[in-house]
């Protein structure tokens, strides 16, 4: 979002006003988006599949509009595909019958969209409404949260950019489990672990720099979470940056790292993230 000028988003937020008080009538309205990832030729054939389909819908007219929206939807797949253009966030296509007045007055609209996002799942969604969400997500606001999800054994970190979370780093400490020799031993083995364990934090540290400092200005605050006091011993020690330490605004005991914990983690700070 960083490279749009305002005016590209000023046009783009008005886009998205325009097509979220379009109405269709059942499910006649066609949203698709598409990762710069996707083969356009599965697209193609699961339009032809559709297509076979619709024909045993019912009411004519709505297995006519519906048709026509596949047919238009095929025609821009080709086009897309023949014009060769590079579209490294993917796109969006919106395709329907819009009503102008009363019945008989509806006319086929059809909307592309270059996002300025990279689109991350593709979606064939039909509807009364044109599904708007996950570009409404990519505008909601230009404030980041980072999220950080501590343990022994290991660390997750993921920015939270409206509901929109992308983990960025997944490390693991290598940090061995307790051990029980006793004497002089225990003590030596005792001396690594905790050597292990410094040079860990320091790696998570060194990971959280990389990715936080270089958005800082746009970074609301910043939340860490995990299992046991691990986290706590990050915050406390000399591992943070300075400018990063002064964004963490609370930290939450989880039951879980990983994927799992930052999600537990953005929602017990559901609270301090409003």
């Amino acid at each position: 979002m960083s490279e749009v000028s305002s005016k590209e988003l000023y046009e783009f937020k008005k886009s998205l006003k325009e097509l979220a008080e379009k109405k269709g009538k059942g499910t006649e309205l066609v949203s698709m988006y598409v990762p710069p990832t996707k083969q356009l030729s599965d697209i193609i054939k699961q339009m032809r599949d559709e297509l076979g389909q619709s024909a045993n819908i019912k009411s004519k007219t709505t297995r006519k509009n519906v048709q026509s929206a596949i047919e238009v939807i095929m025609q821009r797949i080709r086009m897309i595909t023949n014009d060769n253009k590079e579209l490294p966030n993917g796109f969006v296509l919106f395709v329907g019958m819009i009503p102008k007045g009363g019945p008989g007055t509806e006319k086929m609209e059809t909307v592309v969209i270059e996002p300025p996002e990279e689109i991350q799942t593709y979606r064939y969604i039909c509807d009364s409404t044109f599904f708007l969400e996950p570009l409404e997500d990519m505008i909601a606001s230009k404030e980041v949260y980072g999220i950080a999800v501590i343990d022994r054994n290991e660390a997750t970190i993921a920015t939270l950019k409206g509901k929109r979370i992308n983990v960025v780093a997944n490390l693991t400490s290598g940090v061995p489990g307790k051990h029980k020799a006793g004497g002089q031993s225990q003590r030596r083995f005792d001396r690594v672990i905790d050597q292990l364990a410094h040079e860990f934090l320091k790696r998570i540290g060194s990971h959280m720099d990389d990715e936080f400092l270089p958005i800082k200005d746009d970074l609301k605050g910043i939340v860490l979470g995990g299992p046991g006091g691990t986290k706590e011993d990050y915050y406390n020690g000399d591992y943070m940056h300075y400018e990063l330490k002064d964004k963490v605004i609370t930290t939450v005991d989880t039951s879980y790292t990983g994927e799992f914990g930052i999600r537990e983690t953005i929602d017990k700070a559901s609270g301090a993230l409003e």
